[in-house]
């Protein structure tokens, strides 16, 4: 029994479950005894049972995440507050075969605040084809299943699109505000609920937006739902992991939503370097990362036709002190070097062209708030140099901008990049790389009015013995001309990137990726682009014998 892709997107759950369910149901009815007489409860299965339980959790907060080979592999994910039996993914096709079964793996942890445990299941699924969309549903005993699709990623050259924002924060209303004695309250006697943390109706509408988009995947660039702000705030931080991960399966079940680790992940009490809760609720593809407990999922990478994409942990580089604790250093040069042989690897490839990077905190900012990071401009900038990263996408500060093609830096102690072209509209990265700052997902502290009248930029130079009023180091700051910013949203609040990927073909030797910048409004996430460009390069298997 074929059943369609629309079927599933328009939220047709009963009808998608039973399909992919499929023979197995089939083969459950051809055992079934007779009906039983009228008046008399039937002993004979059900395609969809009730709990055997009562209490059994739902299937919430369902998520992909691509594997090793993305053209291959894909893993299944959702939450649950407490242990269930037989976790597993049902996964078919719309053109028939429906019926195998991948079983799930159980991660757990502790939060180091409220003690509340947290089990994720993950359903790690081998063997597919390249660029084809499969059904699946997602379940346990005594929850009714969740359904969803995805389509891999295609193998060897291939147009595709994907799209990119951090900063996303969390929609919920956990947080009871208490006015001042003689302040009225605008809901009487009535509690007054606010966000948890920092979130806001774009955190919910940007979910909306990027459907409109459809891509295969979304790139998430660090600080996603801002739990160790709940925490800090007196609110749960596992309710708000969840509260993200049940407003974004609204796409998450649909298409990969791959992360880097932000300075917001870091979560004080939830293990070495504060990232128990990140590492437990994503499996992510292997890397050297997972050679330890401590780092594991923390830098990875992954290809997807023709492209190359590397996402770092830059906590571990950055001078600024922005999380729950300081883990400046923690890996010990290990994640350097991973990423060192990684670009080596990727630029000897004849199969790829493309290398992006997603990273959290910025080498380049012209705002007056956080701003550029000596730090990751001496860790990361001589290597994406070297190699020749082609783009870089960041959240942390909460706008949009990007840069100019870079490469090389001046004599100067904040190795201020160099722009090798200023053209805004057509850009060769073969040149130099070109930096997005795409941090406006959600949050409701957005620095569009904070940058720089001209193009300057305040360098973190180093840490001071001064304590922030939230606890941190407190940064020590120069100004540097900006001669690498090229485009600066001042306008608008929130929105996200897309990347259309353009392989071209041998003879030309080119390829290209069209990039839009979108603000978006409203929860159907109506688009309004902002700023659209070029990126263009030579194919790595251009005039070679």
């Amino acid at each position: 029994m074929a059943v369609s892709r629309r079927s599933v997107l328009k939220g047709s759950s009963a009808a998608a479950a039973a399909s992919v369910v499929g023979a197995a149901g089939e083969a459950a009815a051809a055992q079934a005894p007779a009906a039983a007489p009228a008046g008399q409860p039937s002993s004979g299965p059900l395609l969809q049972s009730r709990p055997h339980r009562l209490g059994a959790p739902g299937v919430l907060g369902v998520h992909l995440q691509f594997g090793t080979d993305p053209a291959t592999e894909m893993t299944v994910s959702w939450i649950t507050p407490q242990s269930v039996r037989r976790p597993q993914v049902r996964l078919g096709s719309p053109d028939g075969g429906h019926g195998r079964v991948a079983e799930a793996e159980t991660r757990t942890y502790r939060d180091g605040l409220s003690k509340e445990e947290v089990y994720v299941h993950h359903a790690r699924i081998t063997g597919l084809r390249p660029a084809t969309t499969y059904l699946y549903t997602a379940g346990h005993d005594g929850a009714t299943p969740e359904t969803g699709s995805f389509t891999t990623a295609p193998r060897g050259r291939s147009a595709f699109t994907f799209t990119s924002f951090g900063d996303q924060a969390t929609p919920n209303l956990r947080r009871v505000i208490h006015l001042p004695d003689g302040v009225p309250s605008p809901v009487n006697r009535f509690p007054l609920y606010s966000s948890s943390q920092v979130g806001s109706p774009a955190s919910a509408d940007i979910v909306s937006a990027v459907e409109r988009v459809a891509p295969l995947f979304n790139l998430i660039n660090g600080d996603l739902c801002y739990a160790s702000v709940a925490g800090a705030w007196g609110t749960s931080r596992p309710a708000t992991w969840a509260d993200w991960f049940i407003n974004n399966s609204r796409s998450t079940r649909l298409r990969p939503w791959m992360p880097c680790a932000g300075n917001h992940e870091n979560e004080k009490g939830n293990g070495p370097i504060g990232a128990a809760g990140y590492q437990t609720y994503f499996s992510l593809p292997g890397s050297s990362a997972a050679s330890d407990e401590e780092t594991r999922g923390m830098w990875y990478a992954f290809t997807v036709g023709a492209v190359r994409f590397i996402s770092l942990a830059n906590d571990e580089v950055a001078l600024q002190d922005g999380g729950d604790t300081y883990i400046h250093g923690y890996s010990g040069g290990a994640q350097r070097r991973w990423l060192e042989r990684e670009l080596k690897a990727a630029r000897a490839d004849r199969g790829v062209d493309w290398i992006v990077v997603c990273m959290h905190q910025p080498m380049i900012s012209s705002t007056r708030s956080a701003g550029s990071d000596l730090g990751i401009r001496e860790a990361w900038g001589p290597l994406f140099d070297q190699y020749g990263v082609d783009l870089v996408v960041c959240g942390h500060e909460h706008h949009y901008e990007r840069s100019h093609p870079l490469r090389g830096t001046l004599p100067n102690d904040a190795r201020t990049p160099i722009p090798v072209s200023t053209r805004t509209d057509v850009i060769d990265t073969g040149k130099g790389t070109v930096h997005m700052v795409i941090g406006a997902g959600g949050n409701i502290a957005t620095t569009q009015d904070d940058m720089f009248d001209t193009p300057q930029a305040r360098v973190i130079m180093g840490l001071s013995d001064k304590v922030t009023s939230s606890g941190h180091k407190e940064p020590v700051y120069i100004t540097e001309d900006a001669p690498w910013a090229a485009v600066r949203d001042h306008k608008y609040t929130h929105g996200f990137a897309a990347f259309d990927v353009d392989p071209g073909d041998r003879h030309e030797g080119r390829t290209r990726i069209r990039v839009t910048y979108y603000t978006f409004g409203g929860p159907h996430g109506d688009l309004t682009p902002v700023d659209t460009f070029t990126l263009e390069r030579s194919r790595s298997d251009a005039h070679r014998a």
